[in-house]
């Protein structure tokens, strides 16, 4: 059969792994949009939110230690019941008229193969998350400055005393850390923008490569870190099972046995670690119905007709170019915060609606109430398209 899609051997079909890949993307949507609830009515929850990453990564770093170290399979593996295996390859040679082949043999999985299966469930997919939040901020950034240019052209690296006279040179030792660090910081933001999209384009299409040959039945392994760990994911039969819960119990009573000290200490001890332990299994089940719950919740809010309908956010459009300054208008001034009327400082800048150029008020009430018409542009205007600017307020 080409594609495998039904339900029999031991091997998982692609659904079965597909779903189990993208269970904790859902879960850490179901807590977030919970935990948003929660945070209108308790505003020290936003403290949560604002690390949202590391949140959610120490949370599968203990759901996902827990579930290797009894299960021997990923959080969501184990709860489609399958498990994860080490893959040993054994030739097999036969004689010379028949085919030679190799023999898959599968073993239960090693301590380091556990470490870096938390490595790549955990630590790797905390820091893509990192690096698709810095190349989201360097987009923004270099979106903005194409459209508002860059605010460091805008400014130069002069400094300006109480009394408005220039003064050069007059940083500190602390300023300059403080700059040579803000330089190296935006370095590596641009580095990140850069190379981020080539690195996420080429997990993306290994990702694909690996499931189209999964699916047709070319591989057993599903990823790339699998392929790496050298690990199968198998379906769990039924005495695996039986035999998970009875490692499950024999843990918990091996790590009781260990306590030491005095009867009631132990006593205390093995009541805290049995609350800890139905703790833990608390939260698995519910963190579980918290997916189901958020599931429910998308689709009773939002139909499909609406998600696609929905409009296509595109950024904002860059601004028209300033209008040209007419030949028989008043010149602009070489500094642009004085009024090209009077020559002076700005005092309740207004601007003129039908060219954006800015003036003082009275200034430009007289004018165009004179001339009705703009100063620089020479373009029909009135005293009534004289709009009142704010910012120094």
């Amino acid at each position: 059969m080409l594609f495998q899609v039904g339900g029999q051997g031991t091997r998982p079909t692609f659904f079965e792994m597909a779903a189990a890949q993208q269970l904790p993307s859902s879960l850490r949507a179901a807590l977030t949009y919970s935990l948003g609830v929660f945070a209108l009515r308790r505003p020290f929850i936003h403290k949560i939110l604002d690390y949202e990453d590391e949140f959610f990564a120490l949370l599968m770093l203990v759901l996902e230690t827990h579930s290797l170290r009894t299960t021997d399979a990923s959080f969501a593996e184990s709860l489609y019941g399958l498990r994860r295996r080490g893959v040993k390859i054994r030739l097999k040679k036969n004689n010379i008229l028949t085919d030679s082949g190799d023999e898959i043999h599968h073993a239960g999985l090693q301590k380091r193969q556990k470490v870096l299966s938390v490595v790549f469930l955990v630590v790797l997919p905390y820091l893509k998350s990192k690096l698709q939040s810095i190349y989201n901020k360097e987009r923004e950034a270099t979106l903005q400055a194409s459209l508002w240019g860059d605010v460091d052209e805008r400014f130069d690296n002069t400094d300006y005393d109480a009394g408005g006279n220039i003064s050069f040179g007059s940083r500190d030792h602390s300023n300059n850390e403080a700059s040579a660090r803000a330089r190296w910081i935006k370095r590596l933001q641009k580095t990140v923008g850069a190379c981020y999209p080539w690195l996420h384009a080429g997990n993306e299409g290994l990702s694909f490569a690996y499931q189209l040959l999964y699916l047709l039945d070319a591989t057993g392994f599903y990823s790339l870190g699998l392929h790496v760990l050298g690990i199968h994911v198998c379906r769990a039969t039924g005495q695996e099972l039986m035999d998970t819960s009875s490692r499950i119990s024999k843990i918990r009573s091996r790590e009781r046995e260990r306590l030491r000290g005095p009867p009631w200490l132990k006593a205390l001890q093995g009541g805290l670690l049995s609350c800890a332990y139905a703790m833990l299994d608390y939260a698995q089940t519910g963190l579980i119905a918290a997916v189901f719950f958020f599931k429910m919740m998308e689709w009773w809010y939002q139909s499909a007709e609406e998600r696609m309908s929905a409009p296509t956010v595109y950024p904002p459009p860059p601004p028209p170019p300033p209008p040209k300054v007419a030949k028989d208008g008043i010149p602009l001034p070489p500094d642009r915060t004085l009024c090209p009327l009077c020559l002076q400082k700005r005092t309740n800048p207004s601007v003129m609606a039908v060219s954006g150029y800015v003036f003082c008020y009275t200034c430009i009430f007289k004018y165009a109430n004179q001339y009705k018409r703009c100063p620089i542009t020479l373009m029909p205007a009135s005293v009534e398209q004289i709009r009142r600017l704010f910012h120094d307020v």
